[in-house]
């Protein structure tokens, strides 16, 4: 068996090419993919896989690059897949990115040579404490890096390229998906779950080295509209019901403890994501989040109740309210297939690391492929401080999460005893 922690990686030149290409998505683009431009990746990414000898690799009208390596065993191997996501995230910039390599990583902050105003402390960054000695990949200040989700995006593409070259990695057929879109929740709207024919997948989107996460939050958008009393200011006395004071009392006495920023853990929020109006109509968009489906509903209950309240003030003011699902709790799935985690945990264990199984504050593509038919964990990329200029990544976590995936392979062709 050749050994995998000593293969020719090519994960790096690989993340460095992909991070240049700029494939920001958009919320406000009704199409899909909602920019044209994440088909760029798309695009380079087929080429490849072909070159590496992948013929069916192809990008399809909506932006998901699919892809197939075949089985190289006679056994009888359930089909997995790999998935990251193409674009990057609107918060920030990700037009003409400029990835910096800071060898041999000291411990001391980093100061980002295109805004010195850009540090990346790392008493704010306690992860780079494990990365003393590692080789440590950053933007250039202006810019976010793109780690989330390209470092994903190149751990696949090298594991590819390392089995398509080892025919000693024995595997089963393994399946590649990449996505557009997933920043903006839209990131398998338009994947054929039944094209790719797989039992397990596996996102490759997390944070530390080591970690798999099994559990996502439970989602929920609301969206409420509040329809006040017009009238002119300087003959408004009993008679002007502002849309825009109405909804800034109901964000005003929405409950601390259920807020983003008061709450952690296993902790669920409602939180104002975007308000817009005049004194006629406004409109506030929340995001409700909960790892437990019934609290998830408690929060949506305290946010009507809240709404109710306020507007019994205003007697001549109408709202409507409209609290749609978005996505739910991945690990009700992922239960009931406990050896799709645990074979994670071995191919990390394998690839040399603690195991950690985690829950995320946040949804993954894997969240909705889960509830698609096709339970899907997430394991890590190495990428941290995501959606900002601060964004960082190192040489060495990507390659342990290459050999992570290669070890994946290995365990679902021959899977452990005590499975």
């Amino acid at each position: 068996m050749h050994t995998i922690s000593s293969l020719n990686f090519t994960v790096t030149e690989r993340f460095l090419r992909y991070v240049k290409i700029d494939t920001q998505s958009d919320p406000e683009s009704p199409a899909s993919p909602s920019t044209e431009k994440q088909k760029n990746l798309g695009r380079l990414l087929v080429d490849e896989l072909k070159q590496m000898g992948i013929g069916d690799a192809h990008l399809d009208q909506y932006g998901c690059v699919y892809a197939t390596i075949p089985a190289n065993t006679d056994k009888d191997v359930p089909v997995i897949c790999f998935c990251s996501h193409m674009d990057t995230s609107p918060d920030c910039s990700g037009a003409n990115v400029k990835p910096i390599i800071h060898e041999n990583y000291d411990g001391e902050d980093i100061v980002l040579p295109d805004d010195h105003t850009q540090i990346i402390k790392l008493n704010e960054h306690p992860d780079l404490r494990n990365q003393l000695g590692n080789d440590v990949i950053t933007a250039s200040g202006t810019t976010l890096l793109g780690a989330d989700n390209k470092a994903g995006v190149a751990e696949i593409m090298d594991a590819c390229y390392q089995l398509v070259n080892h025919p000693e990695i024995k595997h089963g057929i393994v399946k590649i998906l990449f996505t557009p879109d997933e920043e903006i929740g839209r990131g398998v709207d338009n994947v054929d779950v039944k094209k790719l024919g797989a039992y397990a997948c596996y996102t490759v989107d997390g944070e530390s080295a080591g970690n798999l996460e099994n559990e996502t939050f439970s989602a929920d958008g609301a969206k409420l509209t509040i329809n006040g009393i017009s009238a002119h200011p300087g003959f408004a006395k009993d008679k002007m019901e502002s849309a825009i004071k109405i909804a800034c009392e109901i964000v005003a006495r929405l409950p601390k403890d259920l807020s983003p920023e008061d709450t952690d853990g296993k902790q669920g929020f409602i939180h104002p994501v975007n308000i817009s109006g005049q004194v006629e109509t406004a409109v506030i968009d929340f995001i409700i989040r909960d790892f437990d489906e019934k609290k998830l509903h408690q929060h949506a209950e305290v946010l009507k109740n809240v709404v109710s309240a306020v507007l019994q003030s205003y007697p001549a003011s109408a709202y409507s309210l409209k609290i749609s699902p978005q996505y739910r709790n991945m690990k009700s799935v992922l239960d009931d297939h406990p050896e799709i985690v645990q074979y994670g945990l071995e191919a990390i264990k394998r690839a040399g690391m603690q195991p950690k199984l985690c829950s995320i504050r946040g949804g993954t593509d894997g969240s909705r492929l889960s509830f698609m038919g096709l339970p899907t964990p997430n394991i890590f990329a190495g990428e941290h401080a995501f959606h900002s200029k601060h964004e960082w990544v190192s040489v060495q976590d990507m390659q342990k999460a290459v050999q992570t995936i290669l070890h994946l392979c290995i365990v679902w062709e021959n899977p452990p005893a005590q499975f």
